[in-house]
């Protein structure tokens, strides 16, 4: 995986937090400032606490440990999968059951039902079932898929999950809490960063940036699983930390980053921000 940089940050969005009084006071140490009415997140911050993230996560799954991505949130659904399916992990991207991991024997017995259901239509089972009968159990069949697709192959409870908004999947942060399972989680302004182990501060609602933090995650375990960590990669990274002015910009430059952005995606992300409040963009 190659560093993530401050450049890669802005051009996604991430620097956009929500309008100003919708914040939660403790994401205070996170915020560099206001602009229009919304937080812009500092950015220095989020390029360090996501690198002690992925490392983290590497560790976990560098012993054998297994990781699940959370996000059921429109913006997030394929990103979430994608990543998963990239470094051969696991996803939930739809609606978060009530005992997915804290009553996981339960929910082992309706993944098995899924196989089962998968075996049968494979033998041509339900193919010999009337018509009616078969119906029922292929709408059966995509009901359990959606919702448990993404974690049928999941041999256990997870070592860590990562999360994309917490107040969306305030459920999925309980359950893990009271298991405790490490969250790794992406943090806006808007909340708490107390119910996480590893907070990275950024927007959680532009997909471009949910997306860069997903693939990120899901290149740094398919290197290891490789084993190919490559030399380019760390001399990269070397090259980096020695030109501040180049990749770390003045915190000034991230407030000015819409009137310098070239990307329709960058704008758009703000404006999204920025609509919450009625301000124009």
């Amino acid at each position: 995986m190659s560093a993530t940089t401050m450049k890669e940050l802005l051009e996604a969005g991430v620097h956009f937090g929500h309008q100003t009084k919708r914040w939660n006071p403790k994401m205070k140490r996170y915020i560099y400032g206001g602009r229009n009415g919304i937080y812009i997140i500092d950015l220095h911050q989020t390029l360090r606490l996501f690198d002690e993230a992925v490392q983290f996560i590497q560790g976990i799954v560098e012993n054998g440990g297994h990781l699940l991505f959370v996000g059921t949130k429109k913006q997030a659904q394929d990103a979430i999968k994608e990543a998963a399916q990239q470094c051969g992990q696991y996803y939930v991207n739809q609606r978060w059951l009530g005992g997915m991991l804290t009553n996981w024997p339960t929910i082992r017995l309706r993944i098995n039902h899924l196989r089962e259901l998968k075996r049968m239509e494979e033998d041509g089972t339900i193919a010999k079932l009337t018509k009616k009968e078969g119906l029922k159990l292929a709408e059966e069949r995509d009901r359990l898929e959606c919702f448990f697709g993404g974690i049928k192959d999941m041999p256990g409870l997870p070592d860590v999950v990562f999360v994309v908004d917490l107040k969306k999947e305030a459920l999925a942060i309980h359950e893990a809490r009271l298991l405790n399972i490490p969250i790794v989680a992406v943090v806006d302004t808007n909340c708490d960063p107390d119910l996480v182990d590893y907070v990275v501060p950024g927007n959680d609602d532009a997909i471009r940036a949910i997306k860069l933090f997903c693939t990120k995650i899901a290149e740094s375990i398919v290197e290891l699983k490789q084993g190919d960590l490559k030399e380019s990669d760390m001399v990269e990274e070397t090259d980096e930390s020695e030109k501040p002015e180049e990749d770390e910009p003045s915190l000034d430059v991230i407030i000015q980053a819409r009137d310098k952005a070239d990307s329709s995606d960058v704008v758009a992300a703000e404006e999204q921000v920025l609509a919450e409040t009625g301000v124009p963009a």
